[in-house]
């Protein structure tokens, strides 16, 4: 569950928890709290985390969350933590500056008289939380990291998806891709009698390829540049990461390097992988 103070980030925070997995809920009514609890162990249930935003849009929230915490606290059934974030009067004033929205609880009043009241009102529960994180000097990708360490102290992990995408540069190239390795340098099978027909996952092709004496310093260098690359990544909380590998046609180089580069890149920690050839299929 988190709360905190308007402007402090509970909107980045919600997105960040969606990354991890977690089923979220922003602004739900502090009396459904527990029915939604209810319907997440309940038979059908489906999602084993779930993260709840809750803050004093709701009226009630301030009379009834205390209790409803200390009942959700009791049970058994539910491993329930409570994090709240703030930030300094400078930092929030600035970020209402940029969004120019009214302080939710001072719609006509100035800024800082809704700073003022809010922190107040909310002194109770932020002294009920489990952690509380000041968020003054955090850019959104500092405060989805921050939420992933939170998480992963909790037991959930999240993972860098890569997807290594074989393609032909007569076809266009691949739109999503973050990296791109042109691999034309390479004698082309296409050219060889015996392998036209073949594709870049046939052995005779990828042994062709790998004769080449060129291309196991390019795999050894892109093996460096992307083991160097990809903890950084992760570490910024990327969730997805797109390789494209590319030549004439994508049929024959790119899909034999990208096969190689699979099987080396396969034991890194905390990365997911996934295998396109784009235009293998296509004459």
């Amino acid at each position: 569950m988190v709360t905190g103070l308007a402007g402090a980030g509970k909107s980045a925070a919600i997105h960040a928890l969606e990354d991890l997995g977690y089923l979220c809920v922003d602004n739900l009514p502090t009396v459904l709290i527990p029915t939604l609890a209810d319907l997440t162990l309940g038979e059908g249930g489906t999602h084993e985390s779930v993260a709840l935003v809750v803050d004093a849009r709701d009226r009630s929230f301030l009379d009834r969350f205390p209790a409803v915490f200390d009942g959700l606290r009791a049970r058994r059934d539910l491993a329930v933590w409570l994090i709240f974030l703030e930030a300094t009067d400078e930092a929030l004033l600035r970020r209402f500056s940029e969004t120019r929205r009214p302080h939710p609880l001072a719609p006509t009043a100035s800024v800082i008289e809704g700073i003022l009241v809010e922190r107040g009102r909310l002194g109770p529960i932020k002294k009920m939380s489990d952690r509380v994180l000041d968020t003054s000097d955090l850019t959104v990708h500092e405060l989805r990291r921050a939420f992933r360490e939170l998480s992963e102290g909790e037991g959930t992990q999240t993972r860098l998806t890569v997807t290594l995408v074989s393609f032909g540069y007569k076809y266009g190239v691949p739109v999503e891709a973050d990296l791109l390795f042109d691999v034309r340098f390479l004698p082309n099978p296409y050219f060889v009698t015996g392998l036209r027909d073949l594709t870049g996952r046939d052995q005779p092709v990828q042994d062709y390829v790998a004769a080449t004496e060129t291309t196991q310093p390019f795999l050894d260098k892109t093996f460096d540049l992307l083991t160097f690359l990809i903890p950084h990544y992760m570490a910024e909380g990327k969730s997805y990461l797109t390789i494209g590998v590319g030549c004439t046609g994508g049929r024959h180089r790119s899909v034999a390097v990208v096969e190689r580069l699979k099987v080396m890149l396969d034991g890194i920690t905390g990365a997911r992988w996934r295998l396109r050839h784009r235009d293998v299929a296509l004459v």
